[in-house]
């Protein structure tokens, strides 16, 4: 049974219990082993040096958080999110988007124009989240970003990434965030995720197909983005394959500020 976002509530946490519980649901999201897990003191770090520690919390529960650190390229600040998790039982009912808003919210009454955070290219719902929800564009590929990871949900796979971009103040983000959908453009070429990847990388027997599905749309992203093309849209079908919709990101994509550093 999915829990009403009502009962939620989003803060910044800042007490060692709220950062500790953080580090647990870190665990019980990914299924880490200790090596892999996000220490505590990296959680502590980031509260206390410009980053956020967002937790949602059902009453005093903790059921989602999201961590960030300040980051900086070409003399220009930005906030790197680098986790978001939401527990089982709050899933599907649009917490992880409502984390995301007070990441922006947070982030602008700080200063902070960009939010960047890498995604799996094979998980379809973040995907659709990530470019259809909250606006943001791909147009860098990192291959095996993180090593190979001991969390079961990237089934040994190489943690490829792709890095979203979430300029908070550009007209197509505050377009999306008003109408609730985003900004049409020119769709120059589609990338396709079949419905069936997560059954693939959990399946011994399937884990091929699922690392040639990686495989080819590695060189696809690559090839695209060398172009001058971005991953702009996300479509997904009643089966529940998804699309990559990939455009021209400087003719689709206008700033209130000027990310042309990026």
């Amino acid at each position: 049974m999915t829990a009403s976002p009502d009962s939620v509530s989003i803060r910044l946490c800042h007490s060692f219990d709220e950062l500790n519980a953080c580090v647990e649901l870190q665990r019980e999201v990914w299924g880490f082993s200790d090596l892999d897990l996000v220490p505590l003191r990296l959680f502590v770090v980031a509260e206390k040096i410009g980053g956020q520690v967002l937790g949602a919390f059902d009453g005093n529960d903790l059921v989602g958080f999201a961590l960030s650190i300040p980051g900086s390229r070409s003399g220009h600040p930005y906030l790197h999110s680098h986790m978001l998790a939401v527990r089982a039982s709050h899933r599907n009912a649009g917490l992880g988007r409502r984390i995301k808003l007070a990441q922006r919210e947070d982030a602008l009454a700080r200063g902070f124009e960009l939010i960047e955070w890498t995604f799996d290219p094979l998980e379809i719902k973040n995907a659709h989240l990530n470019l259809e929800r909250l606006g943001a564009i791909a147009r860098r590929y990192n291959i095996n970003q993180y090593g190979i990871s001991s969390s079961p949900l990237q089934g040994g796979l190489p943690t490829d990434r792709l890095v979203a971009e979430w300029w908070l103040r550009s007209r197509r983000v505050e377009k999306l965030l008003q109408s609730g959908t985003r900004p049409d453009f020119k769709v120059e070429r589609t990338l396709s995720v079949p419905a069936e990847i997560s059954r693939w990388k959990a399946s011994e027997a399937d884990r091929g197909r699922a690392r040639e599905m990686q495989t080819k749309n590695r060189e696809e992203f690559l090839r695209a983005f060398a172009e001058g093309l971005a991953a702009l849209g996300y479509e997904r079908d009643a089966a529940g394959n998804g699309k990559f919709l990939l455009g021209r990101w400087d003719e689709a994509f206008s700033y209130a500020g000027d990310g042309s550093e990026q």
